[in-house]
């Protein structure tokens, strides 16, 4: 997912990259060298490098890695008397000078197995104050970086003649982080990154749940904001050395960038332009607007505005979405200039026909719509309903009730009218909700939001649905598990995979939409024909059309397979052929048997009989919607009970796999998950539950004195 950050379109032309990794990434918790991590480390150097990136790595963790080996080479030569002795730090400058040998000896092994080759760089401080040593340094990088070999530097504390290398703060650097600055003025990179152990600049302790990841630093505001922690666990520095550093180097006019090590392809996805830890630029107070959109907030305030609404009795939470039903449609005027403006600037952005038909909004979309809503208002209030009532012991009553998951995020694509129908079931079902749309829906979303959100009066308050506008957030919000409490996403395979990765927060959905229709030897073949082609024609790219034709074998030799192989491709549907099916028909072979089109396009393939047909679904389907059309009700009885999937049906098209035609009003979306909600997600979907006990002054003490009679009571 390229969450691309238009702050940090600068990447573009960067060139040469200044990499400081601190003690922290390279070292574990025990001092030895965290292996895994630098190999990872050195796998995305060496793509840089491929990629034509001028690439300088500054490595810290040779005092640690030193440090590490002497007392472990003490510990063996000293004798239990020894130990008992009071233990005598071990001198800082032994322990750089043993340490920085394996350090190297490290990395040239890790970059020799990648066919890269690394080259050593030892500097001191007194080294810059002689104009020679840095011209001759200018010169021996730039030659070494023409052969593309990684220098690493490293500052050479063994023969340091400061002295307290780890406390003076004096001279012309004092750590590796402010050798990194220095480097990247003297060098002329065009990027210098900071690699930490966590994934930026916070303005609070990062562990703090409450600490909010700065993105762009900006001097002016966040200089007096920020309470920084303790020092590096391992190194000198810190982050307040970070930051120094980083402010220095940003102010002489080289962009920094603090971020985790530890985090996969973070290197990458910088130079990506994705927000990725925090930015250091001399121009950040430029690019940053007055009000900054903050998810965290933003969902904070969902959460309060839906505890406000499950508050309020079930008449009121019906009039909220019946007075939304009204303005959708008296303001559609409003709704429709804003979609055109969008169809328009889709159409003349060159998207495919499909999505751009995705985005309009008729007038008879808006009043359906409309309509939905009114269905969701006038069902049974789904808040607090007892769905269990039980007697524990006499006079002690335990009810199971519905009750909101909380606040929902809700990421989709193409379609304003999902956002119309999400926030409907929303607002039915108690819960807080933050929406994402696509970009290419943006002005829609936006005038339905506020369509929405003005109808809702202040005892609730208009920030129970937050629209999200861009798209650089989104990793922000999917590290609020301690706020946000479940994650939908719409759209395709790739968002809903990349989400689901993204992530710790639940995820519920369905990354492919692989819907068979199988028809049997007994089916009525005038309903076969009917079935297959609205499942696959009547709305294409939609998640519940028909990807595979499956046909008994029987049908071959009746001549069925070329009749609707006909029909198919008279509705302009391109076939594809299973193993069995591709030659008898003369189709090309599909490249799998697990494919989603989106498009008139499908899989046809032959099989043996119903047990035939269960296999096939279950090993390359995707637990979703499949039909079988048969008129022997024990072949369609064994189809309905053995295809696991989200939703099983008899002579009936895919196509009523939808919320609305279930009659839920609308759907968040169709969750193939098997936790939680399966299938089409209404209101039911977004409940969970909790336990109300009610007693008289009961108490356990050991149960000596309690019966448990476990009765259930008829509600």
């Amino acid at each position: 997912m390229a969450n691309a950050d238009p702050c940090r379109d600068f990447v573009k032309d960067v060139k040469r990259i200044i990499i400081k990794v601190g003690t922290a990434v390279v070292t574990r918790q025990d001092g030895r060298l965290a292996v895994g991590k630098l190999g990872a480390l050195c796998e995305q150097i060496k793509e840089l490098n491929i990629l034509g990136y001028e690439v300088i790595l500054v490595s810290s963790g040779a005092v640690g890695l030193g440090r590490q080996r002497l007392r472990y080479r003490k510990l063996i030569q000293s004798s239990f008397a020894d130990l008992q002795k009071p233990q005598v730090e071990l001198d800082g400058k032994a322990c750089a000078a043993v340490g920085q040998s394996s350090l190297m000896a490290t990395y040239d092994d890790l970059f020799s197995q990648l066919d890269v080759t690394s080259a050593q760089l030892l500097v001191t401080d007194n080294d810059f104050r002689d104009q020679d040593f840095r011209n001759q340094l200018s010169e021996t990088v730039k030659s070494l970086l023409a052969l593309k070999v990684i220098p690493i530097f490293n500052e050479n504390d063994a023969v340091s003649t400061r002295k307290a290398p780890y406390e003076d703060s004096s001279g012309i650097f004092w750590d590796n982080d402010s050798l990194s600055a220095l480097l990247a003025l003297e060098l002329k990179a065009d990027l210098l990154i900071l690699l930490s152990d966590v994934d930026g600049l916070y303005n609070g302790p990062p562990s703090d749940p409450l600490s909010k990841l700065i993105h762009t630093y900006i001097k002016e505001k966040h200089q007096n904001e920020i309470t920084f922690g303790d020092k590096s666990r391992v190194g000198r520095g810190g982050m307040t050395a970070k930051v120094k550093a980083s402010v220095h180097a940003a102010d002489a006019g080289i962009p920094v960038i603090i971020t985790s090590g530890n985090a996969a392809e973070n290197l990458t996805k910088i130079l990506q332009g994705q927000r990725i830890g925090t930015l250091f630029h001399k121009d950040a107070h430029k690019w940053v607007p007055s009000k900054e959109v903050d998810v965290r907030e933003m969902a904070v305030a969902a959460r309060d505005c839906s505890r406000r609404l499950q508050a309020v009795s079930s008449e009121e939470r019906k009039q909220i979405l019946l007075n939304i039903a009204d303005a959708l449609q008296s303001r559609e005027k409003e709704i429709r200039i804003e979609n055109e403006a969008d169809v328009v600037a889709a159409q003349e952005a060159g998207y495919e026909k499909s999505l751009v038909a995705r985005l309009v909004l008729k007038s008879e979309k808006i009043v359906g719509l409309a309509n939905n809503i009114r269905i969701i208002a006038n069902m049974e209030d789904p808040i607090g309903r007892v769905l269990k009532r039980t007697e524990l012991a006499e006079g002690l009553i335990l009810e199971k009730t519905s009750s909101p998951l909380g606040v929902l995020l809700i990421i989709f694509e193409s379609r304003p009218d999902a956002l119309v129908q999400i926030a409907s079931l929303a607002i039915r079902s108690g819960n807080g909700l933050l929406l994402k749309g696509g970009k290419e829906a943006n002005r829609s979303n936006a005038i339905l939001h506020k369509v929405i959100t003005e109808a809702i009066p202040d005892t609730v308050g208009s920030k129970l649905i937050g629209l999200v506008t861009s798209r650089a957030e989104i990793p922000e919000l999917l590290k609020l598990d301690d706020v946000i409490d479940l994650v939908i996403p719409r759209g395709s395979n790739k968002l809903v995979s990349d989400i689901k990765s993204s992530t710790k927060i639940p995820v519920l959905g369905h990354a492919d939409g692989i819907c068979h229709v199988y028809v049997d030897k007994s089916a009525n073949l005038e309903m076969a024909k009917q079935i297959v082609l609205d499942a696959k024609t009547d709305y294409p790219s939609g998640c519940n059309a028909m990807e595979t034709l499956l046909v008994h074998k029987d049908l071959v030799e009746k001549g069925w397979l070329n009749s609707i192989s006909v029909n198919l491709r008279s509705e302009g549907v391109t076939l594809y052929g299973g193993p069995k099916a591709s030659s008898l028909l003369n189709v090309p072979l599909a490249r799998s048997l697990h494919h989603e089109y989106c498009s008139l396009a499908c899989t046809v393939e032959i099989v043996d009989d119903v047990y035939a047909a269960i296999d096939h679904i279950n090993r390359y389907g995707s637990a979703h919607t499949d039909s079988i059309v048969t008129e022997d009700h024990e072949v369609a009885n064994v189809f309905l009970r053995q295809v696991d999937s989200a939703a099983v049906f008899h002579n009936a098209s895919t196509r009523f796999s939808d919320g609305a035609r279930f009659g839920l009003g609308a759907e968040v979306g169709i969750s193939t998950s098997r936790i939680h909600a399966r299938g089409p997600v209404g209101v039911d979907g977004l409940l969970t539950t909790r336990w109300l006990l009610k007693g008289n002054g009961q108490v356990v003490d050991g149960d000596k004195k309690v019966t448990y009679t476990h009765r259930d009571i008829t509600t």
